[in-house]
């Protein structure tokens, strides 16, 4: 079906001449700006999906840029749709390597121009109703695609239009004249590029302005990165404030070994030790310690099985050799008056314990980019809960401390139509198809520069074993390495792989943490991701910036696995555990920072969904892991504004799905023995359930006040007014419905029973059986933990107004924010004419299993225009129906939408504004179109607000 005409013209119109139009548009066009809140990649590979064929016109490509769309592209393939690239030689950017990237490409064409001074950059995608047009500033470079402050013009044409006639004949010029690429070719280039070393450097310099973690001033001078700044500030405020712990919290790779280095070179120690639990990791600290502290090498010490250098200055010593009771005797308690315990997350063990209660240091740093625990092991409290400074993945990948990394989530083996994956037999783990399957994927996906330095992650240690002898016998260089080999063959390896006399080093779980590897480019995972610590350790292997890595490629083999909901935890670094968000996040492009992207094959994205839908993220087990990793992180019991503040823990009104009130939770754990009164239990249970997520925070406000003494209400309202809050008569009477509980159906009153307020004569006071609960002080801070949590969410939401604009509601919340005298959530269905309002509920994606007869067919035409059907068995003559059409003709009856793409989303709804009717658009139908459908009415409803765009993309994910 092809765009309508006048709908594109009308899209022009809204783009060109005024944008107020309210005429159905298609397509508008688009000026796109790289900022943290779009790029241009998202809609090019938005367009990309639906291409039949498209074409490519730029003259700079860096791997980085194609490996944004290599996900893309490998599904193209799999449909069969073709595209031609047209680049050049200009300048001589382009490396010989992206030519040879670009031939992996099947089904993409890829010509050379040798056009004097070639600068184009065009991205043209075809489909059957339309052309889509990127032009711009963007070449296909990750840092132009997603960073750099590039302008881009999206236009959509149809296919006579002239615009892109003239860009499809200049290329077809361009592409008659181009020189095929081919490895003959590419052998030529190569000897030119060699020659023009200076040119080349220059312009990479202008194109990509990333800096590396440390700065050479000169050759004995490193200046510490932002972290280490801000960390070293921090540090020295805490021992100012007369602190002798600390615990630092740093994502892997942003430098916490040159963090200690340099606050021991600005603390001044006497004596100080470097505890680490592997000699691998002293080797490296040490170094890194003397190549920044000006002593001689003397001073600098190991002490570990093989070596005990005792009287050195800095001692740099193995957990499982000091805490020997021979060897930690033969130091005094105040011998080190500066202790850094690396991998802080070990602290709890009984060796490590041993030693810090047997030393008395001045100051004691603890570093870790991961101090959550499965277990409920209190590491925070070795520290006095003492947190100097912490930085997580996310923001050190948008301060560019690490390398940017491209991941790539992919199926795993199917055979016979099902998967292999880890939980398969050894026997299917590494048979011949799997290894040609791994295979495809590692190539395909490449790496970063020529030489390819692999980390690969399985199961066991016989698969680890067999998988190297089969890789090897394809020609890959590979060694097993696993917890039965020593620390030489560990080292050598290591010196292997880094000397490029390997490809792949193929492990289990040693190289977790604590093994530095900077130069690592491809981290291959063929293991379910049991945890989400687990995930950002072993990608963070790779994270550490190279000078000979543009980009970390990593690369994750996703099978059958019910735990898959964690992939996107721990990309995010969101821990909430809202199934919302972590759907959402999945199908979003901006979910990670910088030029980095989050790729998914099309199976792998369903798995995914498929893990988050059936999984049960509000189970007991997991709440008490999160209750006991925040109590352990500050020292008490966290209250439920603790769990909101702090942002690795989940989102607390997840408690109130299981339970009625905070502290039912917490004597089901057996945090508490709390004997609660009836009524305090009931009150608690209708504040917790009814207030504590801050929709409406006016509610929350007024039972502040009234707990101070009695409030005149028509004061109260002036009062919110003045402030800024959404208030009207029909608002006040709705929050006293509710704090009266007139608001609720029969059901609820019985269980909730007892009112907060009494309204007598305009002055509003609390009920007697609040105010007696409100005198027990256990009692009363709960409530008030309760209301500060209702505070905290109400910052999510305008306040001036009486819905907030892409937030999430249920049908009880929209009855009671449209003021409705009581709640008829369960008559609602689809939409409901009432009290003055229309609010219309739609579910985007219908159960397969809804009759075809009766399913409902709504769906945005664009991000401005809804085609909507009312229930079935309505026409335009049904007194409902002209109800609403005169209603909101004459008097402006509000028409609110309301949508979720499917019913696995519970039951809350994303508030996307009010409506106008197309009254052009009426038309009377049968659902589906169906002879023998029921009658239903359609129309296109205008929206007030233009549709925010990654809502948008969600709703409509795989929806044709």
């Amino acid at each position: 079906m092809q765009v309508n005409p006048d709908n594109l013209l009308n899209a022009y119109e809204r783009g060109f001449l005024d944008r107020n139009t309210n005429k159905v548009s298609h397509h508008p066009p688009k000026l796109i700006i790289n900022s943290n809140e779009e790029n241009i990649l998202s809609p090019i590979l938005d367009e990309m999906e639906i291409c039949d064929s498209f074409i490519i016109s730029v003259a700079f490509i860096t791997e980085g840029g194609l490996a944004t769309l290599k996900s893309t592209l490998y599904e193209l393939g799999k449909r069969n749709v073709r595209g031609r690239i047209v680049t050049s030689t200009y300048l001589n950017f382009n490396k010989p390597k992206v030519f040879r990237e670009l031939m992996k490409l099947e089904n993409v064409d890829v010509k050379v121009t040798d056009q004097e001074g070639f600068h184009a950059k065009g991205y043209i995608f075809n489909n059957r109703k339309y052309s889509a047009m990127f032009i711009g500033s963007s070449n296909l470079t990750d840092t132009a695609l997603k960073k750099n402050y590039e302008y881009n013009l999206k236009l959509t044409s149809l296919e006579n239009g002239e615009v892109i006639n003239h860009f499809n004949e200049n290329f077809e010029t361009l592409w008659a004249e181009a020189a095929p690429v081919d490895e003959i070719w590419i052998e030529k280039y190569e000897a030119e590029y060699e020659e023009e070393p200076e040119r080349r450097k220059i312009i990479q310099i202008i194109e990509d302005q990333s800096k590396y973690e440390y700065k050479a001033i000169t050759k004995d001078r490193i200046e510490p990165n932002l972290m280490q700044q801000e960390a070293l500030i921090q540090l020295r405020n805490l021992r100012a404030a007369d602190k002798n712990k600390g615990l630092v919290i740093s994502a892997t790779g942003t430098g916490k070994t040159y963090l200690s280095a340099f606050d021991v070179k600005q603390y001044k120690p006497k004596r100080m030790l470097f505890l680490a639990h592997r000699e691998q990791i002293l080797d490296k600290s040490r170094k890194d310690f003397s190549s920044l502290i000006d002593e001689p090498s003397s001073a600098f010490g190991v002490y570990s099985g093989n070596q005990k250098d005792t009287d050195a200055k800095y001692l740099f010593a193995t957990v499982q050799t000091l805490s020997k009771e021979q060897n930690l005797k033969q130091f005094d308690p105040s011998d080190f008056d500066y202790i850094i315990i690396d991998e802080a997350h070990r602290s709890g063990a009984a060796t490590y314990k041993k030693i810090i209660d047997y030393l008395r240091p001045a100051f004691l740093l603890g570093m870790t980019a991961t101090p959550e625990r499965t277990d409920d092991m209190d590491i925070f409290s070795l520290f006095d809960y003492n947190i100097a400074y912490e930085i997580r993945l996310q923001r050190a990948l948008e301060e560019e401390i690490l390398s940017p990394f491209h991941y790539f989530g992919v199926t795993d083996f199917e055979q016979d139509g099902i998967v292999i994956d880890e939980t398969s037999p050894l026997s299917k783990l590494v048979n011949s198809e799997r290894i040609d399957h791994i295979t495809e994927k590692i190539e395909y996906y490449g790496q970063s520069g020529e030489e390819r330095r692999g980390l690969m992650f399985v199961s066991n240690r016989r698969e680890a074993a067999e998988m190297s002898g089969m890789l090897n016998a394809r020609g890959y260089r590979t060694v097993p390495l696993t917890g039965k080999n020593s620390q030489e063959q560990r080292r050598e390896a290591v010196r292997r792989l880094e000397t490029n006399q390997l490809d792949y080093i193929i492990t289990v779980d040693i190289f977790n943490e604590g093994v530095d590897i900077p130069s690592i480019n491809q981290v291959v995972m063929l293991r379910q991701t049991q945890s989400s610590i687990i995930f950002v350790q072993q990608l963070g292997r790779g994270l550490r910036k190279h000078e000979n890595k543009d980009y970390l490629t990593v690369i994750d083999f996703i099978g059958n696995y019910k735990n898959n909901y964690m992939i996107p935890i721990a990309l995010t670094g969101d821990k909430s555990y809202d199934k919302d968000r972590l759907r959402k996040s999945i199908n979003t492009r901006n979910m990670i920072s910088g030029v980095s992207t989050i790729n998914f094959e099309k199976i792998a994205k369903e798995k995914i969904y498929k893990s988050i839908n059936t999984s049960t993220l509000n189970s007991q087990k997991f709440m008490r892991e999160m209750y006991v990793y925040l109590k352990n992180k500050l020292g008490h019991r966290p209250s439920l504004v603790d769990f909101k503040r702090d942002k690795d823990t989940m989102e607390p009104l997840i408690i109130f799905s299981k339970f009625n009130h905070y502290i039912e939770f917490l004597q089901k754990i057996k945090e508490v023995d709390v004997t609660m009164p009836d009524s305090h239990h009931r009150i608690l249970t209708f504040i917790s359930q009814e207030m504590s997520a801050g929709k409406r925070v006016q509610e929350t406000l007024l039972i502040f006040e009234a707990m101070q003494g009695p409030v005149n209400v028509r004061e109260f309202q002036l009062k919110m007014v003045k402030e800024g809050y959404h208030m009207t008569d029909q608002t006040m009477a709705s929050i006293m419905g509710v704090l009266t509980h007139r608001f609720f159906k029969k059901q609820e009153q019985d269980k909730y029973r007892y009112p907060l307020v009494d309204v007598d004569d305009g002055t509003l006071s609390l009920t007697p059986e609040f105010s007696e609960m409100l005198e027990d002080d256990i009692m009363k801070g709960q409530v008030e933990d309760v209301l500060q949590l209702a505070l905290l969410g109400s910052e999510n939401y305008d306040q001036s107004e009486e819905l907030s604009l892409n937030s999430k509601y249920g049908r009880k919340d929209v009855c009671r924010l449209l003021n409705w005298v009581k709640d008829e959530a369960s008559t609602m269905y689809g939409y409901k004419y009432k009290h003055g309002t229309c609010p219309i509920f739609i579910t985007y994606h219908k159960d397969d299993e809804i009759e075809e007869t009766i399913k409902y067919e709504d769906q945005f035409l664009d991000q401005h225009t809804l085609r909507w059907f009312t229930r079935s068995n309505r026409r335009l003559d049904s007194k409902e129906i002209r109800n609403i059409l005169d209603d909101h003709r004459e008097n402006g009856l509000p028409i609110y939408i309301f949508v979720k793409k499917d019913d696995d989303e519970g039951k809350d709804f994303y508030y996307l504004g009010k409506a106008e009717i197309d009254y052009d658009t009426l038309k009377e139908t049968t659902m589906n179109g169906l002879e023998d459908g029921k009658p239903v009415v359609t129309m296109n409803m205008m929206m007030e607000h233009a549709l925010d765009y990654e809502i948008y993309r969600y709703l409509e994910a795989h929806t044709h």
